[in-house]
């Protein structure tokens, strides 16, 4: 029988926090009274993750799943390949940091049973560095205006899906795109709620000033033309500049004779 509730976690190079995840996470989700799986993503960590991950599969067999992948192919990849192997009928992204307490997963679940078929979350206070947080709300701003995509929040991972959902996109065979972005664009009926955050459990961020600007950039040029549009606009405005120019050297040579 499918279990009620997926969890799907990414793990890149986190062997330093694994084993306070896996003491807060179980007794959250056990608390919930309900089915569920926990699917593990190992996305080609170079440290012991996958050895902590496999051991922890072997301690809970029952609930615990691991994707092992042979190479670092990214968050979101990870979560793609996730979703293919979810059997629940809310699925609920956790990052493995513990920046998203697994305790506010009940929250989640309550929401999506209210008739919700995507939940999204906004972090009451972020224990990020300064610039972080400005560049995100930033980079929310401009995305939004862009491609009308509402997501208050969208660099935090804890969220909820709907089985509908999460079969869509599964079929579109989408790699390259903002899972939540594309799972907003197949929601029938999306919310958000507000939930705590916390710092790193141990280790450090992933992502890197170069990384968030690449991911928004994908987010902003997949989901709207707006940049095509304007590129496409600026091209031609500037061969029409080129075109004036080669014909003002060419009066200028035969008319003038300089």
């Amino acid at each position: 029988m499918n279990p009620e509730l997926s969890v799907v976690i990414p793990v890149y190079n986190e062997e330093a926090g694994l084993a306070k995840l896996f003491a807060r996470l179980y007794p959250a989700l056990d608390a919930l009274g309900l089915s569920y799986e926990i699917i593990y993503i190992n996305d080609g960590s170079r440290d012991h993750s996958a050895a902590i991950l496999s051991d922890q599969f072997r301690l809970r067999p029952d609930v615990t799943r691991v994707v092992l992948f042979n190479g670092n192919y990214g968050q979101h990849m990870a979560i793609l390949a996730g979703f293919e192997a979810t059997r629940g009928e809310i699925v609920v992204t956790l990052d493995a940091d513990l920046q998203n307490p697994p305790e506010e997963i009940g929250g989640l679940v309550a929401k999506m049973r209210e008739g919700y078929d995507y939940v999204g979350s906004i972090r009451r206070e972020r224990q990020d560095s300064a610039w972080r947080t400005h560049a995100s709300k930033a980079m929310n701003q401009l995305r939004e205006k862009i491609t009308h995509i509402k997501m208050t929040d969208q660099g935090n991972m804890l969220r909820a899906y709907g089985r509908n959902v999460i079969d869509l996109i599964n079929q579109c065979s989408e790699v390259n795109t903002f899972v939540p972005a594309l799972a907003y664009t197949f929601s029938r009926k999306p919310t958000e709620i507000m939930v705590e955050h916390e710092e790193r459990a141990a280790g450090e961020s992933k992502y890197s000033l170069y990384s968030l600007i690449r991911l928004n950039f994908d987010l902003i040029t997949g989901f709207s033309l707006i940049p095509l549009q304007f590129f496409s606009m600026l091209g031609i405005a500037l061969s029409f500049v080129s075109a004036a120019l080669f014909v003002l050297l060419l009066l200028r040579r035969f008319v003038l004779g300089a």
